[in-house]
């Protein structure tokens, strides 16, 4: 096939059909052997099987270069596929029903990415060292995600390799975390750090293309979600970060997915026909975003998904409806010698804390502060709140003839002038804070002191809400050319105007 892509002087359409062929016969091979429990050992088991092109009295006839197939602990990977509640039969049918589709890979690792027809696995190529890793990784962490089924950590379903004209070529199986059934109008891939984290001209010209953290920078004022959403997606982001670090992994990413629920209409249909071939049993088996953070489906209940389609409702700062699809991956990394070698380079030449490659300790915190303040956000009273301007609230205020005592338009405002200043900077210090209005926080103490009771009020209100009177009244000077737009007054007027 005339421009086809190759991997170790391998045809793409070679290594999926081997792929298939391979899967096919020796997971249908392994429903021969009796269910028992997983043993230690089995971690480590590798069967091989031979393919020739011509078949055998065991293997079925092919037309692809004879190859050997190798399957890394079956046992193992099979009880990890009833713990996610795939079926053989499912598992067949999703990887050798149909051809397999060939995604783009926009990172640097040259690895190929294929995608089953019915929209549930992922098949990647992985390095030699990082099929090692996962095998020596496999038995603690399956252990944890036994033990924490909520998880946005990928959950590898089998581990193989395709020897071909002195080539191995290894791949593993994993869940995928952005379905072709839901339209992506954002795509992410995020670590936390900043060097040579933006998408690259060419990446930028594909159709769909992934951006890095400094594009999201530019493009997203954060992801907002309620509280309970937050809280539930940060603690299952927090408790991965902790296992990986455990592991002594790093350099992983959050893979984050944006459908904009507005943008549905605009865009006619969302779900393409992949959804309507996925078989009707396995929608309930496999883990959704929301069942990752909030709890699994269990197998044979209905999942009502409602208008989500398994994301995670969101909204933009401009309350934009949005669904979020997320998972952590490429966590293969293990911070061996030649990590440690990259990063001390790196760090001479740049800035040490900026660069991708890093101690997985540090790496998880910065991974976690860059996500818990930069990308998710919790939703508060400034998205349905009435914009405010400079220009307005001034207006709103001094047009004000009566002193703000007793009860207000508001009617919570009490009558005791210290308590009454109180909860009105309380108030408006959230506004303010949330709209980046710094400068009307201090207008506020300003106008609102006349009203109540002066530099006495200003001073009790500010006990109330634990600042200092002195530093409060330093900053109306220090910013009264930012608000006022004229010159500050000499400090030995401000009790003038205060009181």
């Amino acid at each position: 096939m005339s421009g086809e892509k190759t991997y170790k002087k391998t045809t793409s359409s070679t290594l999926k059909g081997a792929i298939q062929l391979g899967i096919g016969y020796t997971v249908g091979n392994l429903t021969s052997k009796p269910d028992r429990d997983v043993l230690m050992q089995d971690f480590y088991v590798v069967e091989s099987v031979f393919l020739p092109s011509e078949g055998s009295n065991l293997t079925p006839a092919h037309h692809y270069p004879d190859f050997r197939f190798k399957t890394y602990a079956p046992l193992a990977f099979r009880y990890f596929r009833e713990l996610f509640g795939i079926k053989p039969d499912d598992y067949l049918y999703s990887i050798c029903n149909e051809p397999l589709i060939e995604l783009s890979n926009p990172g640097a690792s040259g690895s190929l990415f294929y995608l089953t027809s019915d929209d549930e696995f992922i098949i990647k190529t992985v390095q030699h060292k990082e099929a090692e890793f996962l095998q020596k990784l496999l038995p603690g962490y399956y252990m944890n995600l036994n033990q924490n089924p909520r998880t946005l950590l990928p959950k590898f379903y089998g581990l193989y390799c395709v020897q071909s004209g002195g080539m191995n070529i290894r791949v593993v199986v994993m869940n995928n975390v952005l379905p072709r059934s839901v339209k992506m109008h954002y795509k992410y891939d995020l670590k936390g750090s900043t060097y040579k984290r933006r998408a690259s001209r060419k990446e930028r010209e594909k159709s769909c293309p992934t951006y890095k953290d400094l594009d999201f920078q530019d493009m997203h004022d954060g992801l907002y979600f309620d509280t309970e959403t937050y809280n539930a997606l940060m603690k299952t982001l927090q408790r991965d970060c902790r296992v990986l670090e455990s592991f002594k992994i790093m350099d992983y990413s959050l893979l984050l997915g944006v459908h904009v629920m507005d943008q549905t209409t605009k865009d006619g249909e969302v779900v393409d026909a992949a959804a309507d071939r996925r078989p009707i049993s396995q929608k309930v088996l496999y883990s959704t975003a929301m069942e990752s953070i909030q709890g699994d489906g269990k197998a044979g209940e209905a999942v009502t998904t409602d208008d989500t389609m398994g994301g995670i409702p969101a909204r933009t700062h401009k309350d934009e409806k949005l669904l979020i699809f997320l998972g952590i991956i490429d966590i293969l990394q293990s911070y061996r010698f030649i990590k440690k070698l990259e990063h001390s380079w790196k760090a001479l030449v740049y800035d040490g804390d900026s660069v991708s490659v890093h101690r997985p300790g540090f790496y998880a915190n910065r991974f976690l502060k860059f996500m818990s303040t930069r990308v998710f956000r919790k939703i508060h009273s400034k998205l349905c709140a009435p914009k405010v301007t400079a220009h307005d609230l001034p207006a709103v205020i001094v047009g004000r003839k009566q002193p703000l005592q007793g009860s207000s338009h508001l009617g919570l405002i009490p009558t005791n002038a210290a308590h009454s200043m109180a909860l009105l900077v309380h108030v408006f210090l959230l506004l303010c804070i949330g709209f980046k209005q710094h400068h009307l926080f201090i207008l506020l103490f300003l106008v609102l002191s006349r009203g109540c009771g002066g530099a006495a009020g200003l001073t009790g209100a500010c006990s109330l809400v634990g600042l200092g009177f002195e530093s409060c009244l330093g900053c109306l000077v220090m910013n009264w050319h930012a608000v006022l737009g004229v010159s500050p007054p000499p400090p030995a007027l401000c009790p003038v105007l205060l009181g």
